[in-house]
């Protein structure tokens, strides 16, 4: 049985290179920041570094999401998009041999643009949020186009954090949640406007050991006035130190400095969840999917086996203050995820 932990995390307030020379885990770069200061310089380690970022873009009816990632051996460039009230979906996935195209930049805020005959991705900084491009001329035989505005409220606070397994192996993520969104979506005849609706940032930049395994859950909602962001994980932060879980309300970033413990059958995922912390009071949610999203890959010993479900969360977060906060059937996901990568 894992004992569950609280842990000193420092908090980072100047930008900081990740590595130090040879590709080392700069020490001075563990910590968590409120908005993302790491420079992510990797270098060395061939085969292992991991890059991606990858934007969820949902309503209440519905998600698009798009992603660009370089496993330093294999690039994946890949969409899907869930119509919730239909219960449409569809997965397209574009392969690249040792990345090629598939280039990231070290900041957050640096534009992402992949192009291939099958699938166009643009993530471009501008003043006021990110610009999200999408073209999929055969997209379940139409042609999916996005044009999306993740907007970026001044001041507005993110989860920002280094996971030192040890010098050698570390992960940067900036998880970036309730970013008011605005666009539209197009499948073939179908228009989507997106009016009210929230955008979530997973940005990662690492090194990462070959068998990893993770439980993520994040939500963006609006609830008794508030707007709330949460963003949980387990599993691959286990004895480090450091946890990536922290929420968000009214754009003020909580962390939550200790770990939790999600609780759920891996037998039947359609059984509600439970996510807590053990030692405090802090978070309490329960979660009920309505819809599951599966992925798995396998080439030789590399594989993946991920369960997205996607569905409505319900209960307390308290911020650093003390305050409780109540909410009720906001629409995030959860997943479990094993990789031997």
């Amino acid at each position: 049985m894992t004992a569950h932990k609280s842990y000193d995390e420092r908090q980072l307030t100047k930008p900081v290179d990740l590595c130090v020379s040879g590709g080392r885990l700069n020490r001075e770069a563990v910590g968590w920041s409120r908005y993302p200061l790491h420079h992510c310089n990797l270098s060395g380690s061939p085969l292992r570094k991991k890059r991606w970022n990858y934007w969820a873009i949902n309503t209440d009816r519905y998600l698009l999401s798009a992603t660009l990632s370089n496993l330093d051996y294999l690039g994946l460039a890949f969409v899907y998009f869930i119509d919730f009230e239909t219960d449409y979906f569809h997965e397209l996935t574009v392969v690249r041999p040792f990345g090629r195209g598939c280039e990231l930049g070290n900041y957050v805020d640096d534009d992402v643009i992949f192009e291939d005959a099958r699938m166009n991705l643009a993530f471009k900084k501008r003043a006021d949020g990110t610009v999200i491009q999408v073209e999929c001329p055969n997209f379940r035989g139409e042609n999916l186009s996005a044009e999306l505005t993740a907007k970026k409220p001044p001041d507005h606070q993110t989860l920002n954090v280094v996971i030192p397994w040890n010098d050698r192996q570390f992960q940067f993520t900036s998880k970036q949640n309730t970013l008011p969104v605005e666009g539209s979506i197009n499948i073939g005849t179908k228009n989507y406007e997106v009016e009210a609706g929230f955008a979530c940032l997973d940005f990662g930049r690492g090194i990462w050991p070959f068998t990893s395994f993770w439980n993520w859950a994040n939500v963006s909602g609006i609830s008794n006035g508030h707007t709330i962001g949460l963003n949980f994980g387990a599993g691959w932060t286990d004895g480090t130190g450091m946890t990536e879980n922290g929420i968000c309300i009214d754009g003020v970033l909580s962390k939550i400095s200790e770990d939790l413990v999600f609780k759920y059958d891996s037998s039947d995922f359609s059984v509600p969840w439970n996510i807590s912390t053990e030692l405090s009071d802090k978070v309490d949610v329960n979660f009920e999917p309505f819809f599951k999203r599966e992925a798995k890959n396998k080439v030789l010993m590399i594989g993946s086996e991920m369960t997205q479900l996607f569905g409505n969360f319900s209960g307390t977060v308290k911020d650093e203050a003390g305050t409780a906060y109540q909410f009720e059937d906001l629409l995030g996901w959860v997943e479990q995820h094993h990789a031997r990568w």
